[in-house]
């Protein structure tokens, strides 16, 4: 499957430059020219983003506040200069990266790619520690709690699973219901919350976090 890169840029010039760089490297290339837009487009959970900070509308600051909480891929900055109190913001806001322009499209190619592998061994890890005390096992499908596995039931680590690959995006209880039984399961998605709160429950038993956080209104997400 291809990385999906979204680019955020209101100089048409420079996004039509990108995309075809991008495209000819093998990616699939969405675009958006301005803020409002690229949180629409972030919806589409691109594998990474590059975005412009100074737009007219809505800046790369605010773009990147709004889609944090449902997006958890890497997000790159492009921007004309850079103070070290903007890239304190930056990061705060949750960006990843900083480029400068002018940049050399080679480099911007190299750190794109970087940043892909880097979260492709993320991601392809089969144990990932993600507490001082707590670790995730995909091919034993099973949780530790200082080395101790946590007795989950199957699609207590199915939703588990989603949601810390999905770390910080948000899912409600339909979507999480349609991924973990499947469009055509009978039954409906009030199971989702009774399973969650069994799984914290398990988590509180084993001196754990609770890391499934509670979005009123919305889902769910992991923390």
């Amino acid at each position: 499957m291809r990385d999906k890169i979204l680019i955020v840029d209101d100089e048409r010039d420079i996004v039509s430059m990108l995309k075809d760089y991008f495209a000819f490297q093998g990616y699939d290339v969405m675009t958006a020219g301005s803020g409002l837009e690229a949180v629409k487009k972030a919806e589409g959970q691109p594998d990474l983003i590059l975005l412009d900070i100074n737009m007219p509308d809505m800046d790369g600051l605010e773009v990147c506040r709004r889609i944090r909480d449902f997006v958890c891929c890497p997000i790159l900055f492009l921007t004309a200069r850079i103070e070290d109190s903007d890239k304190i913001a930056g990061f705060g806001m949750g960006g990843d990266d900083y480029i400068v322009k002018p940049f050399s499209i080679e480099e911007l190619g190299a750190r794109v790619s970087a940043h892909l592998r880097r979260e492709r061994r993320k991601m392809d890890s089969p144990r990932v520690q993600f507490d001082d005390r707590a670790a995730i096992d995909y091919t034993a499908r099973c949780v530790y709690s200082d080395g101790e596995a946590v007795p989950l039931a199957r699609k207590e680590f199915d939703i588990i699973e989603l949601l810390f690959r999905h770390r910080g995006q948000v899912f409600s209880k339909e979507r999480i219901y349609e991924l973990v039984w499947g469009y055509d399961s009978e039954g409906d998605s009030s199971v989702v919350a009774e399973h969650i709160r069994r799984i914290r429950g398990k988590f509180e038993a084993a001196g754990m976090k609770p890391f499934i956080e509670t979005v009123w209104g919305v889902g769910y997400r992991w923390i």
